[in-house]
């Protein structure tokens, strides 16, 4: 049997304490979205956790730790992105990024996806904890 709680009195769990983000550290962190995309996979990896989880299109599926930077540094890098619809949510030290993004590189399709990407605040740097991205078109 489960019991529905009720609305009022919720605010005190944590989950619905959001916080809110200076526009430095938003733009900080949309500015590693960007690179994310844009830079190598090396630079890439020293804003991201060392076990963090990324999903990306088949065939590709779910990569974990190392097997992120061998996916990566197997491809070249996207020339540029558009970030799109973009929407920032946090909850103490951590910053969930959503977004459509259009994607650009040389000999290839521009991608189209949704992403998302979870981030969390190590002492005063932010580090990417998950990415996920989901083909539109």
């Amino acid at each position: 049997m489960t019991m529905d709680r009720p609305r009022t009195g919720q605010q005190g769990h944590v989950a619905h304490r959001t916080g809110t983000l200076s526009p430095w550290e938003q733009t900080h962190l949309w500015d590693m979205e960007n690179q994310f995309w844009t830079a190598d996979a090396e630079a890439s990896r020293a804003t991201t956790a060392t076990n963090a989880v990324m999903i990306f299109p088949a065939p590709s599926g779910i990569l974990q730790g190392d097997q992120i930077w061998l996916h990566l540094g197997q491809r070249p890098g996207w020339r540029s992105v558009k970030l799109t619809e973009r929407r920032v949510t946090s909850c103490r030290d951590v910053c969930i990024l959503t977004y459509r993004a259009a994607a650009e590189k040389a000999d290839a399709q521009i991608l189209k996806a949704l992403c998302a990407s979870t981030y969390m605040q190590d002492g005063e740097h932010w580090l990417r904890l998950f990415h996920q991205q989901c083909s539109t078109a």
